[in-house]
């Protein structure tokens, strides 16, 4: 038992969360919490050791998966049952009374669960335990008891296993206070809930107890302050109100008519209770989720002193802002995920690898990356904004929202009359439509990396860090971003947008460069796959081969084939795409990602789905009907303009437009593919010095070099000496962001903006988003988040949140995409293009607005996905 004036925040252990920051709150000068104490987890351990039926309940629900419900249901239901059974310990009912007589025993209690795992910074575990209000003296000792079983109920064990939480290891303490007779109470926001602002106090407040408002069984008044200012106020109708009664418990009371409209606090209330969650908020050093009371202030002392604070967690889902933020300047960031199609968390291995690539600076932010486009957005011809909506209607809709406010960006400052103009831009020589300007670029690369791959290996201790820096700077850097490279990608995309603005103007025709694009030569990611079609090939003549693929579950499987009848043939098969594309994966610019070549169980279910829906031959069949449909519209295209007047010279020009866009749009996914072959040879290298850390004592686990970034592992390989507790945090804090959604734009007051699309050409009840592959079809969605699960038949509609290159293995099989992130230029697009399949990116909660099985129409040369049952 410990009173609450004696425990502190790093008591969770004995107290749990809410008792460990109950307890901080007495610490802080002005803040007051009703008097109580706690009845630590170690009374909870000695109670659950009378009963050990309890201990075997645990066990066996801790063999269950958050799905099973029903199991979930009927076991917590009888470990709860078992506790509410058990007598209190003597010693503990006696601690307890003893406490009850101290606080004045013919008062009221609350009666407070508190768990280990609550109101920490990954999860809130808000609602998911039992508390009492207005328990009377006598009844305590039994409430105490029903706090504990609450541990078990099946939303709280649901929620434990759904955040990563184990039933072994959670306990609960109990809080007991003396009860509050509140005239008001609600919860404070020291930050925006739903944007994440950081400067604006969210404030919301009901009459009567708190318990009404935050079980959603009374409405709310609202208050929004920012700077010392009430800057909005929106007044609930209050008809009832939750009360204590004098004889225990509490009833709900109507509200008196006089009442119902008028505001529960005056703005000078409003301002006294931001000024204190503000002071709570410095104490523990994040934003804060606050509950309070107002009471009458009889025998309260302090500027608040009518205030009560009877909670205080931090606010586990804002996301966080980019360090360089501290500044005290304003800035805007814009989210590399949705650029490169990969909004999962990375691990700092993979942000610094990242960071060290990239052409310029990237701040990481809960485990994200991140560029600072203040400077170029304050430019006065708002040429960025142009072209990220071009790419990004959402993001350019948010960057806009941005500027529209007038104060938040400033404007570049003004050239002086006496500065010298900037010497113009040496313009880079003309780019003849030539393949083998692509053909020069390709084969550079592919030299380049075979002499990485046979001089890495000979680099081992700090060198090899260096040695790879070396190698990012004077041969990836110029693949992803020299001139050269950069001029044919360029070039491809300028000559699409050409065909498309200009054959819409003269045609009437929509999208015009999504068919010409179709089977382009030299696409290194729309050539995968259709390798994997090949692979299957293969495959389909051994029935052996294909029942044993069937029920593979582990990596192990390529070692087991060349025993079965064909097996030498389909593990030649699988290992030769290995080779050529086993690099990839999903995430792949993740360099902690583990790649094909390292789990190849990831492609069974692309190999199987293209071995059933198939026939021998597909891969060359549909790249020559690409080519073929590609030819045809070109030459009606080019019929139609000869037509036209001036047509001669419009069908010309359109030719010179067509040939540019099929000879360098291939090259379009070099660059990346050039990218990850040298990061798995990075990885190999990396580990090999991971591995011999293990050896050496130094790391328990290879993998643990994945939560240091690329200096600090080399430091660590120097050193043979690394820093436990950081990896430890490292990794706590790696699955606290991976729970968290990346906004595409992201303010450093901490604010996500949030674009829209603003149509008036999308029909009711539709989901907008960019039309991005030209089609319209209508099949079956299946919503699929993990490409090595996708259980996916001819002709259905994949609907996922993004698509990197490592998803193209299942784009041979499918009748169109859907999407939440991406872009007309974005991997899965370009793809799309390639093989004639419509496509709609950008859709939001895509993937929760849209049932799995449902039937759906996709028009992708119109922009939006409609459901039809």
């Amino acid at each position: 038992m410990s009173s609450l004036h004696d425990i502190d925040r790093t008591q969770r252990g004995r107290a749990g969360g809410k008792g460990a920051h109950l307890g901080e709150l007495t610490r802080i000068d002005g803040v007051q919490v009703p008097d109580g104490f706690c009845v630590t987890t170690d009374a909870f351990d000695r109670a659950l050791s009378t009963a050990p039926s309890v201990g075997a309940g645990i066990e066996r629900l801790a063999r269950l998966g958050p799905g099973d419900q029903d199991g979930i249901r009927a076991l917590s239901a009888e470990i709860r049952r078992e506790i509410e059974k058990i007598t209190v310990p003597a010693e503990v009912a006696a601690a307890i009374e003893a406490r009850l007589v101290r606080l004045g025993d013919r008062a009221g209690y609350a009666v407070r669960s508190s768990a280990t795992a609550e109101d920490s910074p990954t999860a809130s575990f808000a609602g998911q335990q039992d508390s009492y209000l207005n328990i009377a003296g006598p009844e305590v000792l039994r409430h105490v008891a029903r706090c504990w079983a609450s541990l078990f109920t099946e939303r709280a064990v649901t929620y434990r296993l759904r955040n990563g939480f184990g039933d072994r290891t959670v306990r609960m303490a109990v809080v007991v206070q003396r009860m509050v007779a509140a005239q008001a109470a609600g919860v404070l926001f020291t930050a925006d809930p739903i944007t994440g602002n950081r400067k604006v106090i969210s404030i919301e407040a009901t009459l009567g107890l708190g318990e009404a408002l935050v079980s959603g069984q009374a409405n709310a008044d609202r208050y929004t302050v920012r700077d010392g200012e009430v800057l909005d106020r929106t007044i609930a109708t209050k008809q009832h109100a939750l009360h204590a009664t004098s004889a225990g418990g509490t009833e709900e009371r109507e509200v008196e008519p006089g009442r119902r409209h008028q505001p529960v606090l005056t703005d000078e209330q409003v301002l006294r209770l931001a000024r204190l969650g503000r002071r709570i908020e410095a104490h523990f050093g994040c934003p804060q989720d606050i509950e309070w009371c107002l009471t009458d202030g009889a025998g309260s002392v302090g500027p608040e002193g009518d205030f009560q604070v009877v909670q205080s967690r931090p606010i586990t889902t804002l996301f966080p802002i980019p360090a360089v933020a501290g500044d005290g300047a304003n800035h805007v960031f814009l989210s590399v995920g949705h650029q490169q199609m990969m909004t999962d968390a990375w691990k700092p291995l993979g942000i610094s690898m990242w960071q060290l690539t990239a052409a310029g600076p990237m701040h990481e932010a809960g485990g994200r990356l991140f560029v600072d486009a203040t400077r170029i957005l304050a430019a006065p011809d708002g040429a960025t904004v142009a072209m990220v909506s071009r790419s990004d209607p959402l993001t350019g809709d948010a960057l806009r929202t941005i500027l529209d406010r007038g104060d938040f960006v400033p404007p570049a400052p003004a050239a002086k009359p006496t500065d010298p103009p900037p010497a113009p831009a040496e313009p880079p020589a003309p780019l003849p439509t030539d393949p083998a300007v692509v053909d020069e670029l390709v084969e550079r690369s592919r030299r380049s990396i075979e002499e990485l791959r046979r001089e890495i290996p000979t680099r081992t201790g700090p060198e090899l860090f260096d040695f790879i820096r070396t190698d990012l700077t004077g041969e990836l850097k110029p693949t992803l971003f020299g001139p050269r490279s950069h001029q044919v990608i360029m070039a491809a995309m300028e000559a699409a947008w050409w065909l498309n603005d200009h054959l819409a103007d003269w045609l009437g025709v929509t999208n015009a460069a999504d068919t010409l694009s179709q089977s382009v030569p030299g696409n290194v990611t729309a050539e995968m796959g259709l390798a994997l079609l090949d692979v299957a090939d293969v495959i389909r003549a051994h029935p052996e081969v294909v029942a044993f693929l069937e029920q593979v579950d582990d990596d192990g499987f390529l070692a087991e084939l060349p025993a079965l009848p064909g097996g030498r043939d389909a593990y030649d098969a699988i290992r030769g795409f290995l080779d050529r594309y086993g690099m990839r994966c999903p995430g792949e610019v993740d360099i902690t990602r583990p790649r094909w070549s390292e789990r190849p169980s990831m492609l069974i279910a692309a190999i199987l789905a293209n071995v059933r829906g198939f026939e021998p031959g597909a891969g060359a069949r549909r790249f020559e009907q690409g080519r073929r449909e590609a030819a045809e519209f070109e030459r009606d295209v080019l019929a139609r303009l000869r037509a036209l007047p001036d047509g001669a010279e419009r069908a010309a020009e359109t030719k010179r437009m067509i040939d540019r866009v099929r000879t360098f749009t291939g090259y379009r996914e070099y660059p990346k593919y050039a990218m990850v072959s040298r990061y798995l040879l990075y990885k190999r290298a990396i580990m090999r010095e991971a591995d011999r850390l293990v050896d050496a004592g130094v790391l328990p686990d290879a993998t643990d070099a994945h939560y240091l970034t690329v200096a600090e592992l080399q430091e660590v390989v120097r050193t043979h000496r690394a820093d436990a507790e950081l990896i430890r945090q490292r990794k706590a804090d790696f699955a606290r962001y991976q729970a968290l959604t990346p906004p595409r734009v992201l303010t450093s007051d901490g604010e996500a903006v949030a674009g829209a699309y603003r149509r008036d050409d999308v029909p009711a009840d539709a989901l907008a988003g960019i039309a991005v592959s030209a089609g319209t079809v209508e099949g079956r969605a299946r919503v699929v988040l993990d490409m090595a699960q996708a259980d996916l038949a001819a002709g259905d509609i994949l609907v996922t949140t993004f698509t990197d290159p490592s998803w193209v293995p299942v784009f041979v099989g499918i009748g169109g995409l859907v999407t939440e992130v991406g872009g007309l230029m974005t991997h899965g697009a370009v793809i799309a293009r390639e093989y004639g399949l419509p496509a709609v990116v950008g859709v939001q909660d895509a993937t929760r607005l849209i049932r799995d099985g449902q039937r759906i129409r996709v028009h992708g040369t119109d922009g939006y996905v409609e459901l039809l049952d």
